[in-house]
């Protein structure tokens, strides 16, 4: 039996061939979302239950009665137990076509690429793009243009090294193949780029840069690398020597490191600038009180990094505790007019 269709029916009816097997027995939000079901199929070799259930927001129970409809419809579904879904090699939708919204977000998606990626990353994404748009219809296509030329995001910071064009198309190759990276790079603790060998776990973006979270040979520790401090990068053949698991378990155990609390008071005019990158200082409540807003923190490193922070609005804000952040402040400053004096 073959499971290829020709193209030519189209993604719409042939999808309308799927409704007969559900229409009377479920509503129109059921059918798109066997629909979606359907395309994330497509996206991945395999897919669980519970990602699925996670997605749409259903008990795991729909989702298995959504899969049966589908399997009745003529989907070559192929399950495992414990591992989760897959369609069966070969079977293939029609093309898909975008709706005026979608292709919409495409301007902006591709705008940020193209700012916030490196370079060699921001030209396959352009390639991308030109596939993407060769199958909208010709109003959308004008649609989308005339959005193009309108839009423009500018980055607060450098976010690569001009001289290495390709770092995140080398890390995201090292990671998906589990092949080891070589680095050149410069560490705000030493006066000269080093050498560094190391297995990345995965990538960032974090307070306007992006990081790079991997295992670093030299240290024989994890450690983050900012990339605009990459000075060069390669690849090599050394497979992991380590199972990592996944960055969101490595930033977990980061956020349960000891913290001290932090209480500032801060002019109401001037909390709401702050707002924003309080998250990134431990921002865990905050209170009004009058013409002031009193923040509690629970930071990490409250004797650089907040202690810096604070003195951008220091101005407009009062200490509350601890002590120690106060005169650390104060350290600061008087090596600031020193340095002035000098």
């Amino acid at each position: 039996m073959s499971y290829k269709r020709p193209l030519i029916l189209g993604l719409k009816s042939y999808l309308w061939e799927i409704a007969h097997a559900i229409m009377g027995m479920d509503t129109v939000k059921r059918f798109d979302r066997i629909v979606a079901i359907l395309i994330q199929l497509q996206t991945k070799r395999i897919v669980k239950a519970q990602e699925l259930a996670d997605r749409f927001e259903v008990s795991l129970r729909t989702i298995y009665r959504d899969i049966r409809t589908l399997e009745a419809s003529g989907v070559p579904i192929v399950s495992e137990a414990g591992v989760g879904y897959s369609i069966m090699e070969g079977y293939r939708l029609p093309p898909v076509m975008f709706t005026r919204e979608e292709a919409g977000s495409f301007v902006a998606a591709e705008k940020l690429m193209q700012r916030f990626t490196d370079k060699s990353l921001g030209a396959y994404y352009e390639s991308a793009m030109f596939k993407l748009k060769s199958v909208l219809r010709g109003s959308d296509k004008d649609w989308v243009e005339a959005l193009e030329s309108q839009v423009s995001i500018v980055p607060g910071q450098v976010l690569f090294n001009a001289e290495v064009p390709n770092a995140l198309e080398i890390i995201f190759e090292s990671i998906a193949e589990r092949k080891q990276v070589f680095l050149r790079y410069e560490s705000l603790r030493e006066e000269t780029p080093s050498e560094r060998r190391i297995e990345p776990v995965g990538l960032f973006h974090e307070n306007g840069f992006w990081y790079i979270l991997g295992y670093c040979h030299l240290r024989a520790d994890y450690r983050h690398f900012r990339t605009d401090r990459i000075h060069r990068i390669a690849r090599t053949s050394l497979d992991f020597l380590l199972e990592h698991g996944t960055i969101d378990e490595h930033r977990k155990k980061r956020e349960e490191v000891s913290k001290t609390k932090v209480k500032i008071l801060v002019e109401k005019s001037v909390a709401k600038y702050i707002r924003g990158q309080s998250k990134y200082y431990g921002l865990i409540s905050e209170e009004v009180k009058g013409r002031e807003v009193e923040m509690t923190f629970m930071t990490t490193d409250w004797k650089n990094g907040f202690a810096r922070w604070y003195l951008m609005f220091g101005d407009y804000a009062k200490i509350i505790e601890p002590d120690t952040l106060k005169e650390r402040v104060l350290e600061i400053l008087t090596k600031t007019r020193e340095m002035l004096s000098n």
